[in-house]
């Protein structure tokens, strides 16, 4: 599995593209701030067609540059309990956060609703760009938080990775630590009982690949991570 990965512009939310091989369809997983030139030229470079946008959330951070990518012609997914925060995700900006855009990149941050929305469910099973995406609904950092699961890995890693299948874990957990709860929408229990009952019961064997941050394996995780201890 073709797998490549650019941290966006602002904040550091990892974008990802996914694919069986060079000069396939593709999936981009969480397009944030900044990123539609990097993109653009790893498309290119890989000859990458875009086949679908996957959101673990709506965040502006993971969500910025998902109209743009998908122009019209591709589907942004989003779990239903997440869709209401397309209509504007730029709300919960505050002045700060809107002055730092505006110093960055020179203009105030706009937003366009995606055309084509397609919200999902837990447990959904989503055949995309000849791969096969499992749903997973992790509420917590937001209500309609997933993680995205792939029986696949991607290539190039030492066989001493010891994993054999891929999390995209989103903003629900990270390597050593998880995503915050005390945002519009966060939940503290929520977020335990989605570690608990999603996140643990995956097997060591899960490469994790967050929404921030470095990627990690489930094993590691269960070991060694905060968050997961007495649970």
């Amino acid at each position: 599995m073709l797998t490549a990965s650019f941290p966006a512009a602002v904040f550091g939310t990892n974008c990802y593209v996914i694919a069986p091989g060079q000069g396939e369809e593709c999936v981009i997983v969480d397009p944030g701030i900044g990123v539609v030139d990097t993109l653009r030229d790893a498309l290119a470079e890989l000859r990458l067609r875009p086949a679908a946008v996957l959101l673990t959330h709506g965040h502006v951070d993971h969500v910025y540059s998902v109209t743009p990518v998908c122009g019209g012609a591709i589907g942004a997914y989003i779990h239903s309990d997440d869709r209401y925060r397309l209509t504007d995700p730029l709300e919960s900006l505050g002045p700060q956060l809107v002055g730092m855009f505006e110093q960055q990149f020179g203009k105030a941050p706009t937003w366009t609703e995606p055309s084509d929305v397609v919200e999902i469910r837990d447990k959904q099973t989503l055949q995309l760009a000849g791969m096969t995406f499992e749903v997973r609904h992790t509420p917590g950092h937001t209500e309609g938080s997933v993680c995205f699961g792939i029986d696949q890995i991607p290539d190039g890693l030492p066989p001493e990775a010891e994993v054999t299948s891929t999390q995209l874990t989103g903003d629900t957990l990270f390597a050593g630590s998880i995503g915050r709860t005390d945002l519009a929408g966060g939940d503290t229990e929520a977020m335990n009982r989605s570690l608990r009952d999603v996140v643990l019961s995956l097997p060591d064997t899960a490469l994790v690949l967050p929404g921030h941050g470095p990627g990690s394996t489930m094993a590691r995780e269960r070991a060694t991570n905060p968050y997961l201890q007495n649970l």
